[in-house]
């Protein structure tokens, strides 16, 4: 079916946007067309958008980057916003909603998506990597992969339901529940995995990381103990909070570094298990005859969210207050000022940073129509 242009009425035709213009290190804020809709899609006026790990690497052109992005992409995949239009099939979305969105869009057509696994599609395209990403006035997506928001969820927690998702289902592949719990890496997922992991039931969470900085707001989320794994003599520190030093229950992974990985899994106990999210950027080496196979251990690997009870999981846990994931924003910035955000966290100086794209107009009271609306305000 032919798109239909998305510059309706009171609609622009562009719209700006931060684009991976040439296949070097940076991003440019320019001015492109704004998307196109069809009969499915819907296109959403972004408000608030997060800077991700992976856009750091995209903003580096690191050679994983180089390998997977194409130059002249927009970027970004999280965030929320207003729904602007809607395709002509679209019933369950209206002008005006307040919308997260999930950016894995699934073929729909192999066996993992036909199979209720959408979030390992064989052939997934993520905003802002495979197709185009927030960071920009619109994004378009599939209705069904279109979040409405709950009234009493900011705009800026909304902007981060994506990696709080990755956070979520890492924590719940399995039952943390009055188990002893090594979170390995704490920087915005480690940390929200931490305070998941707190509401869930967890009995001692202890959290890894080299930031000082990080460590602390690791303790101040939920964790009972935190630990640069430098520091002398830290396998035998560690080994000795867990019961007669058999080691953790559960290592939640969340640093996709080789070392770190390698050293988490070495800490669990015969019949523990690990859930891996971190990327790491090279071959991850490690005994796996003596530290998975005698042991029993049981890996689980963790790609996005289970779409979509990982969002009904996310809603739940914060409109009942079990998680509060708002310390890990460290800063918002204009979206015009996108070259300060990623220096500050290139330089280790900013955890989550969210991006103000179109901030809401603050509400204001009306003014009474009448005498009599003044009388019976008195």
């Amino acid at each position: 079916m032919p798109l239909r242009q998305a510059a309706a009425p009171g609609l622009p035709r562009t719209m700006r946007a931060l684009v991976k213009a040439t296949a070097a290190s940076g991003l440019e804020l320019r001015q492109v067309p704004a998307p196109e809709i069809g009969p499915r899609d819907v296109l959403i006026k972004v408000r608030k958008a997060a800077i991700c790990g992976t856009d750091v690497h995209i903003y580096e052109w690191d050679p994983w980057a180089a390998g997977r992005v194409q130059p002249g992409t927009v970027i970004g995949h999280e965030f929320m916003g207003e729904v602007a239009a809607v395709g002509d099939a679209v019933t369950s979305i209206a002008v005006g909603d307040r919308v997260s969105g999930e950016g894995h869009i699934g073929c729909g057509q192999c066996y993992a998506c036909r199979t209720g696994q959408g979030h390992i599609c064989d052939r997934v395209d993520i905003i802002g990597i495979d197709v185009n990403g927030c960071f920009a006035d619109f994004v378009r997506l599939p209705d069904s992969n279109v979040w409405q928001l709950h009234d009493s969820i900011s705009d800026t927690i909304g902007a981060i339901h994506d990696p709080l998702g990755n956070a979520m289902h890492t924590v719940m592949v399995d039952d943390v529940s009055g188990q002893s719990v090594l979170v390995v890496g704490a920087g915005p997922v480690g940390l929200m995995i931490t305070t998941i992991a707190r509401a869930a039931g967890a009995i001692d969470i202890v959290t890894l990381d080299v930031n000082p900085k990080r460590l602390a707001l690791a303790t101040g989320m939920g964790a009972d103990a935190a630990f640069d794994p430098r520091e002398p003599n830290i396998e035998q520190t560690l080994l000795a909070r867990t019961r007669g030093g058999r080691g953790f229950d559960v290592m939640l992974e969340a640093s996709g570094n080789p070392s770190g990985i390698a050293f988490g899994i070495k800490l669990l106990r015969s019949g523990g298990w690990a859930a891996l999210l971190g990327i790491p950027s090279s071959d991850v080496s490690f005994n796996l005859a003596n530290d998975v196979i005698f042991k029993g251990v049981t890996l689980h690997g963790v790609n996005g969210r289970r779409m979509y009870e990982t969002w009904y999981q996310v809603e739940s846990f914060l409109l009942h207050g079990r998680i509060d994931p708002s310390p890990v924003i460290t800063h918002t910035l204009p979206m015009e000022e996108y070259a300060r955000a990623f220096d500050l966290l290139r330089a280790g100086d900013a955890i989550k940073i969210v991006l103000d794209v179109n901030p809401a107009k603050p509400k204001c009271t009306e003014p009474p129509q009448s005498t009599q609306d003044l009388n019976g305000a008195r």
